[in-house]
């Protein structure tokens, strides 16, 4: 597989000339990979957030990288930050939460919307298909809500969560806040105020019209295909990991309805994935869930991630969301 990203700002483009390669044993070898960004943990770097990884599972090698904004450090302040649970996108195949385009994302994040961010590493397809990464997500939720860890006892508002994922990441945020409405009780202390899908990856067995003009050179339909074909447990496009109105899903999102979260919904028009995101946006509105959409003009599939300007232009959308979000 090759993936060529649209040209506006091809300097900078992580994805170019990308491979994989499946090998006989249902296993995938990842070529050329975007690299990795080490964790900067140290207080006395100048960096304006510092990161560190932490084991969670150490038998399916998941962990998580929390990135904490050095202003939480600098101020004596005893107001925490809102917390911000982030999953990677890469089409459940793909990346790490250290890759570097996830990490500076991240960081970034953190210091423009003032929270901590716990970004999620969770185990890849082929060789942990679906359901193993919302498993991930789950465990990492539940770990957040009992670690000693001093960055979150200190300074993390856990009682203002987000779950956010870009691409098949808000796939995972998705079906991981579907998971989490009906256990809130068991992630007590940690309260989840929200859901933010960043072009989340849905799809179904009937194509789109955004599916059909396949005009978008960073994610082209026979990439989209294949990334199902390689997550999915079974051969079924219409499969509720897949399809969001498949499967118990419709039904969970009446308990977010009751729980009162926000969900917000980011994309465009120059996403294959675009149709799917305004289905799944009108598909919770009917279920009576508070949804924020924020869907622009032209761009493609991870604009945000290379092209300055569109990135702080979604930083003002998530603060503004953040802050309407927030429980007193």
């Amino acid at each position: 597989m090759s993936s060529q990203r649209a040209p506006s700002n091809p300097t900078v483009d992580p994805y170019q000339n990308l491979q994989i390669a499946l090998n006989a044993d249902g296993t995938l070898t990842r070529l050329r990979e975007i690299p990795n960004t080490p964790p900067t943990p140290d207080p006395s770097h100048p960096t304006p957030v510092l990161s560190k990884d932490i084991p969670i599972n150490q038998s399916n090698n998941t962990w998580v990288r929390i990135f904490l904004p050095r202003e939480a450090l600098d101020h004596n302040s005893s107001t925490k930050l809102p917390l911000i649970v982030y999953v990677h996108g890469g089409g459940f195949i793909l990346f790490s939460a250290a890759s570097s385009n996830f990490h500076d994302f991240c960081a970034n994040m953190a210091v423009d919307l003032h929270v901590i961010i716990v970004s999620v590493e969770y185990r890849l397809a082929p060789e942990h298909r679906l359901p193993a990464a919302y498993d991930d997500a789950m465990e990492a939720l539940h770990w957040i809500k009992t670690t000693q860890d001093d960055w979150l006892r200190d300074y993390a508002d856990l009682s203002n969560t987000f779950i956010m994922g870009v691409s098949s990441g808000g796939n995972i945020a998705y079906h991981a806040g579907l998971r989490a409405s009906v256990e809130t009780d068991k992630l007590e202390p940690l309260v989840i105020s929200g859901l933010i899908l960043h072009q989340p990856f849905f799809g179904g067995s009937q194509r789109t019209q955004s599916e059909l003009r396949d005009n978008d050179p960073s994610f082209p339909l026979s990439v989209c295909d294949l990334m199902w074909e390689l997550s999915l447990p079974i051969a079924d496009r219409d499969h509720e990991y897949c399809n969001p109105k498949a499967g118990d899903g419709p039904q969970l999102l009446e308990k977010i309805k009751l729980l009162g979260w926000k969900v917000l919904v980011v994309g465009c028009d120059g996403d294959i994935l675009f149709e799917r995101q305004i289905e799944l946006a009108k598909l919770m509105r009917e279920k009576g869930v508070s949804v924020v959409s924020q869907f622009g003009e032209g761009g493609y599939h991870g604009v945000d991630f290379f092209e300055p300007a569109k990135a702080k232009a979604l930083h003002v959308v998530l603060n503004n969301f953040i802050l309407s979000s927030l429980v007193a």
